[in-house]
């Protein structure tokens, strides 16, 4: 038994490795989707080393006469599937405002969230990068801004790389 579980680790292990993607130091773009609406975010990711990048997106989402303005940070793991495609996976968290406008009802206020992601991208020869992820934000104290606490966001990006 305990062969075979070093055994698996061990395969885990060179799975990871042998993955592994060099990617790109900066990539600056967009980030377009929602669940329930529309938004846009303005996205970038730093690499970190050659497996793994930190992202940042700062968006606005309108949506059931919600507007909220939201910043998200995301700590993300790479794997190369094929050529320039890739797969990623992340955790990561984010904070943001929100306003309620409906028939008279003006409501507002403050969201804390944490967040998860996973998706799939394409690098192309030339520096531009098309994404499609999914994000699940969990809220915190925000019965006024979701009715269950939970966002599952979904988005396509378009980044511009550089170094």
């Amino acid at each position: 038994m305990k062969k075979l579980i070093l055994s698996a680790f061990m395969l885990t292990g060179i799975a990871f490795s042998t993955q592994a993607q060099d990617i790109s130091k900066n990539a600056l773009g967009l980030r377009l989707g929602d669940s329930d609406g529309f938004g846009g975010e303005v996205s970038y990711q730093r690499g970190l080393k050659s497996n793994n990048r930190l992202e940042l997106d700062l968006g606005w989402r309108n949506s059931n006469n919600v507007d909220a303005l939201k910043i998200a940070g995301l700590y993300q793991w790479v794997w190369n599937i094929d050529g320039g495609f890739n797969w990623y996976a992340g955790v990561g968290g984010g904070v943001g405002t929100w306003s309620y406008d409906y028939k008279g009802i003006d409501d507002n206020g403050t969201i804390l969230f944490a967040a998860g992601g996973i998706g799939i991208e394409y690098n192309f020869d030339f520096p531009l990068q098309l994404s499609l992820d999914m994000r699940p934000e969990l809220y915190f104290d925000s019965d006024s801004y979701r009715d269950d606490s939970f966002g599952p966001d979904i988005a396509l990006g378009i980044r511009y790389k550089f170094n």
